[in-house]
């Protein structure tokens, strides 16, 4: 079976700073790391090629950075790793990203299933997924928490949502965005690094893809949505106050403390 796995380079968002006057993300305040779920979906595709042999294929698209969360992609598993990176993919919205994956994975000749995780920490959406899907022309399920049966046609697998589990049937070829919920991804091994280091890293640019996409779908030109400004919301700050009268002056207190606050009329 011929696996994709769609990797996001992320920051660390437990470290990284917000630029509050600018409206921003300080990129350069934390390190990076593989979007969390995607590891999940990278567990998940090498669990699936455990027990029905193939390949599988890391794909991220972002700067020429994002080649190092390939090269841990490898180390834990990945048979090999494609960079889509170029000016003309910057800025780019999800329907965007989307658009040049979904070009991406028809350059690389399709592949029998699709894995990503469900949505990314930094954006948040859970879009990407669908769109590449529907891009590409595939069936997808999301919010997947377990495999439970795949062979080369189909595959059977539980979704979650809201308060529902669901058995759903996927024909192949398809695509799946998992939950963190459907495995615990491994560890690399000390060789598996060693090798990562070693592996080439496969790039693709707008060159090699304008076969299957328009400069003007791509990056922020493609772009329908744009982020115009972040804000952090300010730290709260509570204020106690203990009243030792009897009932009715504290009442009274009361009483007259809340029509200062205006949440009541006098």
């Amino acid at each position: 079976m011929n696996i994709g796995v769609l990797i996001k380079q992320v920051p660390d968002m437990e470290k990284v700073k917000f630029n509050s006057e600018r409206g921003l993300i300080d990129r350069k305040s934390a390190g990076t790391e593989i979007n969390p779920f995607d590891l999940n979906a990278l567990e998940a595709a090498i669990q699936l090629r455990e027990m029905t042999d193939g390949k599988v294929t890391a794909i991220s698209m972002g700067p020429p950075s994002a080649e190092e969360a390939l090269r841990e992609a490898i180390a834990r598993g990945a048979d090999e790793g494609f960079l889509i990176s170029d000016k003309h993919f910057g800025g780019a919205d999800t329907k965007a990203t989307a658009h040049t994956l979904s070009a991406a994975i028809k350059k690389l000749g399709g592949f029998t299933l699709i894995i990503a995780g469900e949505k990314t920490v930094d954006g948040d959406t859970g879009q990407v997924g669908a769109e590449t899907a529907d891009y590409l022309n595939i069936p997808h399920v999301s919010y997947v928490s377990h495999i439970q049966a795949v062979n080369l046609d189909n595959i059977q697998v539980i979704s979650d949502i809201w308060s529902g589990r669901y058995l759903k049937e996927m024909a192949l070829p398809g695509l799946l965005t998992v939950t963190k919920n459907i495995n615990t991804p491994r560890l690399p091994s000390f060789k598996r690094k060693m090798a990562a280091r070693k592996a080439e890293i496969n790039k693709l640019t707008f060159e090699d893809l304008k076969e299957y996409i328009a400069l003007e779908e791509c990056g922020l030109k493609g772009s329908p949505t744009w982020v115009n400004k972040i804000e952090v919301p300010p730290t709260a700050t509570r204020k106690g106050k203990i009243i030792r009268n009897d009932t009715e002056t504290a009442v009274n207190l009361l009483v007259e403390l809340f029509k200062e606050m205006k949440v009541m009329e006098g």
